[in-house]
């Protein structure tokens, strides 16, 4: 009876395991190389310290990095639109606290990533030491 309940209990814990990978399987954006850091510190980066604000990174990932607060953190999205062809839309635009699609005016939450569409905005990793946010795949 022991050996079925310690095989129970490592079963539940190797499925309970997670080695923190963030889905990021959508067809219409491809696996692009991103690290990259920032300082908040800098004026340009600045309004990152403050809670539900978000700046868009241009020449990374597919269309640009949307570094955004939120308050308990930061996300990482790329900018291009998540259900739409690379080459049929610009980068995406910060409203608020969402991201809006420029080809369907599509709206994107900064706090999940989740929208009203088939795929949600495609997530970086994000590291914060201090001032400096470091955003990589």
């Amino acid at each position: 009876m022991k050996k079925i309940w310690l095989l129970i209990l490592f079963i539940s814990l190797l499925f309970s395991c997670s080695d923190n990978d963030i889905n990021n399987k959508n067809p219409y954006i491809p696996n692009y190389s991103v690290n990259f850091t920032i300082d908040m510190s800098f004026a340009l980066y600045s309004n990152l310290k403050y809670m539900s604000n978000g700046i868009i990174i241009s020449n990374q990932g597919a269309k640009g990095v949307i570094i955004f607060n939120t308050g308990s953190g930061y996300n990482a999205f790329d900018a291009a639109c998540p259900n739409q062809a690379l080459t049929s839309c610009t980068a995406m635009t910060i409203n608020g606290i969402n991201a809006v699609c420029s080809c369907d005016e599509a709206e994107y939450s900064l706090f999940t990533g989740l929208g009203k569409k088939e795929y949600p905005l495609k997530q970086y990793r994000v590291e914060v030491s201090g001032t400096v946010i470091h955003v990589y795949n």
